[in-house]
């Protein structure tokens, strides 16, 4: 029996299915929750619509406001371990 893909394949195509799953993601949370797309006719009406705090918390979500309290690091523990200057 034939196999239709390589094994050697198979990392590519998890990437290439994750990489896709986050397109999709943002897509759609673009549709559904960014406030300047309008879909319904009502909400086309405005040219300029006035929603300041739509878009606040549009732009500043939870996952935002978790990681603006943290320290911009991928590896904190190794990063102190080289960093400290004890000689």
């Amino acid at each position: 029996m034939a196999r239709w893909a390589k094994p050697e394949v198979y990392p590519l195509m998890a990437a290439m299915t994750f990489v896709t799953g986050m397109c999709v993601f943002q897509l759609t949370r673009n549709i559904i929750l960014n406030p300047d797309v309008r879909i319904n006719k009502t909400n086309r009406t405005t040219a300029v619509p006035d929603n300041a705090e739509e878009g606040e918390k549009y732009s500043q979500h939870s996952l935002r406001k978790f990681l603006s309290s943290r320290r911009p690091e991928v590896m904190p523990a190794l990063n102190s371990f080289f960093s400290s200057s004890e000689k």
